[in-house]
């Protein structure tokens, strides 16, 4: 039976996540697709997918995020999936919204280092915030938070060098200029995404391990003493 801490902590959770998804679409929307900024991770794998061999962009994301989610599930448990899957309804219904509704223009297009920043700051404390109450945007976001876990790479590291990866892949067919905006708009979310996630989060002491050997010794001077 859920306490009223728990319950409290859930809101604060569901709160906190909003607040992130919504200022992840807005920037998306607002900054990245009215200014032209590209599109790294699984969104520029589609793209890319689209252009070279035609395929929709919303079955390359299904097929590139189920297999990944899978293996989070088994990784990270259900309550991580749950929370992304949750994440990411959210952020497909912001996106949507403002896609339809929103009258708001920021035209950063004679000024696409502002846009850039800009983009890279709020992204980055948006995706941060999500990540910091345990739960990713998508499935590139979950094999990000994986490979930083196994590899000892700062989270913000996997995703600029995932979102570089793919930004340099599509050189070939992007505009050249607006894509080195976007990587360095993604180098900046790097960043914040690490400061926000870990930010005055104490990192769980790695326990030792024992040996047989080390025990030994150990053991025959306690007996010795006797």
């Amino acid at each position: 039976m859920r306490t009223r801490k728990d319950i409290i902590m859930m809101m604060h959770t569901m709160l906190a996540m909003l607040f992130g998804t919504f200022l992840l679409a807005f920037t998306y929307y607002h900054i990245n697709f009215q200014n032209h900024l590209s599109e790294g991770g699984f969104v520029g794998l589609a793209l890319l997918g689209k252009y070279i061999l035609d395929i929709p962009p919303a079955l390359s994301m299904i097929l590139l995020d189920i297999p990944v989610l899978i293996i989070a599930w088994f990784l990270k448990g259900h309550k991580f999936i749950i929370n992304t899957m949750i994440a990411a309804g959210m952020f497909s219904f912001f996106y949507a919204l403002m896609e339809r509704y929103s009258p708001l223009v920021i035209d950063l297009n004679h000024n696409l280092l502002a846009a850039a920043v800009l983009s890279g700051l709020l992204t980055g404390f948006g995706a941060g915030i999500v990540l910091r109450y345990g739960g990713a945007t998508g499935g590139d976001d979950a094999i990000s938070v994986l490979i930083s876990e196994r590899s000892g790479l700062k989270v913000g590291t996997v995703f600029f060098l995932m979102d570089a990866v793919v930004l340099l892949l599509s050189l070939f067919y992007l505009p050249l200029v607006e894509t080195l905006y976007t990587i360095l708009a993604v180098s900046i979310a790097g960043q914040m995404i690490t400061i926000t996630a870990t930010y005055g989060v104490e990192k769980k002491p790695k326990t030792a391990r024992v040996t047989r050997n080390q025990v030994a010794p150990t053991a025959q001077h306690s007996v010795g003493g006797r």
